[in-house]
């Protein structure tokens, strides 16, 4: 391998499966980032092309036609993206499942927003994987997938597999897998593009509320939120967040069930592994002083949950993201 090829590495062959019904923000979810990375950059990182159920072009709810090859005649790929929102069942065919078991194996790995995490599910390869899917369909993709764990996260990395589960966590979803193969600065710059945020932990819950409806909706929750996340290094106790908000700390428990879906302790966990995480990727401090920063007393405590949390220690993110 020459030096240039080692320095500019052939852009990733990406293909977009695109099903009829998908949502077109979605779609746009999926794509977008890929230019933005590619323009970022000044180079071809990704080399897409759309890939389709079958021979007739796909139709996006708005009545945009996506047209592309068959993805019967789809060989292998670096990353296989699913795009799928209404209608599943009528669009989880035989043919459609097959193709899907055929190709997974030669796709280095497979990303699904919105719907599509259902048609992975129903051809069998997210079996033992962790996923989402749309929180409306939440209840029923974990019963009918018994051999998936069902998470009401907004999106989930699981070994080869990501799934999202609508079009804003697909978005942050990507930025994420931009992030793990190109580092974190490529990834900010890019949602600097659509000037997005995406400082919310993949790991909180589904919730159709934005934050605006949630401060409107659940006040205690959403104060509470914004004193977790200035009490990072030092976190509170959640009877002292309690008092800072003159309820009673089963009262706090009960309002994060309802807005949020999980308890007020696992929230403030996820807020701080979040911040654990853009530490690692954003600066070059130890692991010891990052484990301060987030409120861990205990360096081995940090580790554990880190990698519980990530997948991987501080030191295998950051190699990766180099």
């Amino acid at each position: 391998m020459s030096i240039s090829e080692k320095i500019a590495p052939k852009p990733l062959h990406t293909a977009i499966l695109t099903v009829s019904d998908s949502n077109t923000l979605s779609f746009a979810a999926a794509v977008d980032p890929l230019r933005a990375a590619n323009r970022r950059a000044g180079r071809a990182l990704f080399h897409w092309h759309f890939v389709t159920a079958t021979e007739a072009p796909a139709r996006l709810t708005s009545g945009v036609e996506v047209h592309g090859t068959p993805l019967a005649r789809l060989e292998s790929c670096d990353l296989l993206i699913l795009v799928a929102g209404f209608n599943l069942e009528a669009h989880a065919t035989p043919a459609l499942l097959a193709a899907l078991r055929r190709v997974a194996p030669r796709a280095g790995q497979i990303a699904a927003i919105d719907g599509a995490s259902w048609l992975l599910a129903r051809a069998g390869l997210l079996n033992g994987h962790s996923a989402t899917a749309h929180w409306e369909d939440l209840p029923g993709f974990a019963t009918r997938f018994e051999a998936v764990e069902t998470l009401a996260h907004r999106f989930v990395l699981s070994g080869k597999f990501a799934t999202a589960g609508a079009a804003l966590p697909g978005l942050d979803m990507m930025l994420r897998l931009i992030e793990e193969r190109f580092g974190a600065r490529l990834a900010q710059e890019v949602a600097g593009a659509f000037l997005h945020d995406p400082s919310l932990p993949a790991e909180l819950p589904q919730n159709p509320t934005s934050r605006q409806k949630l401060a409107r909706h659940h006040p205690a929750v959403a104060r509470a939120l914004s004193l977790m996340q200035a009490n990072i290094e030092t976190p509170l106790t959640i009877a002292r967040l309690a008092a800072e908000l003159s309820l009673s700390p089963r009262v706090l428990e009960l309002r994060f069930q309802a807005a949020l879906g999980q308890s007020p302790k696992a929230t403030y966990l996820t807020l701080r592994l979040s911040e654990a995480h853009r530490l690692a990727l954003d600066t070059a401090l130890p692991v010891q002083d990052i484990a301060l920063a987030t409120g861990f007393a205990s360096q081995a405590s940090f580790a554990r949950a880190f990698r519980a949390a990530h997948g991987r220690s501080v030191s295998a993110l950051r190699s990766t993201a180099q």
